[in-house]
């Protein structure tokens, strides 16, 4: 998964204007983490080398520099052909020397499949919170965990700042394979192209059908007719456990919703959590390509986990019809999405369903 960071200096970083007027009336405890944050994400700047430099250098490796330049052709891709912002993201490369960026922290509580919202300067609300410092991260856990929330952390390889920052190439996912890397570019500048606040799931849907689209389009122009068909029968397989996951969500829901007691809830909600466990076996047994999944259901299932790949996958299929609709116009595409962007919250889940119609 991926995600967007929680800007709050307002900052170019060739200018880097800060907007100190957006902090002034957050607690200490909030500006803490605020602070945090700038200072992760110019750690990580300081760390960047051009990516031009890096290629003329007769040192560089020679499998980073095959990637980088597959980098440059994917990024020039998705100008041309997807209509995605130019920027300057992805022209410079850092090594961060760990295999992720920052760790993202998911909650709920105990008896409730929605994630609990955060709300920041600038970008506004989202349903997770960003660390780069990871005894800053546990130790807002804690507290969480006191209170009888559902926590998950997961580890991001790469992140979107919407444009305040010239995104990097960071060694976390440099090395992936080719529709792996091609789909997380895509992916990230499809929020520089459209992101709302306080629609986590509205947000990441549309970055997801952007990259499943876009990455399709590279395979099928670049020839890789293979490459293809394990594509989509690994998003095929996706999507049957995260249809899987989003019926246990479902039926989750109705038992937090029923008259039983909290301790007879308590002990339904693990019983359900392993349906889903066993389910997800027998299903994923059959499957030829692999779903990506298996070590996701390894770990401990909770509310905060399940939400969490709703948020990624809810109304993918959704944005996919209205791109189909438009046969593949990603200018009208976006248009659409704009559109729907500017509604209500209520008027644009209705606008979502409308979609999915033939």
């Amino acid at each position: 998964m991926t995600g967007v960071l929680q800007v709050v200096f307002g900052a170019n970083i060739k200018g880097f204007t800060v907007g100190l007027a957006c902090l002034l009336s957050v607690g200490c405890a909030d500006l803490s983490y605020y602070l945090h944050s700038v200072k992760g994400q110019l750690s990580m700047v300081q760390k960047t080398v051009d990516i031009d430099d890096l290629l003329a250098e007769e040192s560089t490796d020679p499998k980073l520099v095959e990637q980088l330049q597959l980098v440059s052709r994917i990024r020039a891709f998705a100008f041309d052909q997807l209509q995605l912002p130019r920027s300057d993201s992805y022209t410079r490369y850092a090594d961060l020397d760990r295999n992720h960026v920052l760790k993202n922290l998911y909650a709920a509580d105990e008896f409730s499949i929605t994630l609990q919202q955060w709300c920041y300067p600038i970008v506004g609300c989202a349903g997770y919170r960003g660390y780069f410092d990871d005894a800053m991260l546990e130790a807002f856990k804690a507290d969480l965990l006191k209170q009888s929330k559902d926590v998950y952390v997961s580890n991001i390889p790469a992140y979107s700042t919407l444009g305040w920052f010239d995104d990097p190439v960071l060694n976390t996912f440099v090395y992936w394979p080719e529709p792996r890397l091609a789909g997380l570019i895509f992916h990230e500048l499809a929020h520089q192209r459209l992101y709302i606040d306080g629609d986590t799931g509205f947000n990441e849907s549309f970055a997801m059908a952007v990259q499943l689209s876009g990455t399709e389009k590279w395979l099928q122009q670049s020839g890789q007719a293979q490459q293809m068909k394990q594509y989509q029968q690994r998003f095929s397989n996706r999507q049957q456990v995260t249809q899987l996951i989003e019926q246990t969500r479902l039926a989750l829901n109705e038992l937090y919703q029923s008259e039983l007691d909290d301790s007879q809830k308590r002990v339904q909600k693990q019983q359900v959590f392993e349906q889903l466990r066993q389910s997800y076996q027998s299903l994923s047994a059959g499957f030829e390509v692999s779903d990506g999944f298996s070590y996701w259901f390894q770990g401990e299932l909770n509310n905060a986990k399940l939400a969490s790949v709703s948020t990624y996958y809810a109304d993918v299929a959704a944005f996919r019809q209205l791109l189909r609709s438009v046969n593949d116009d990603y200018q009208e595409f976006y248009r659409q999405v704009a559109k729907a962007a500017a509604l209500a919250p209520v008027q644009r889940a209705e606008q979502l369903k409308q979609w999915l119609t033939p």
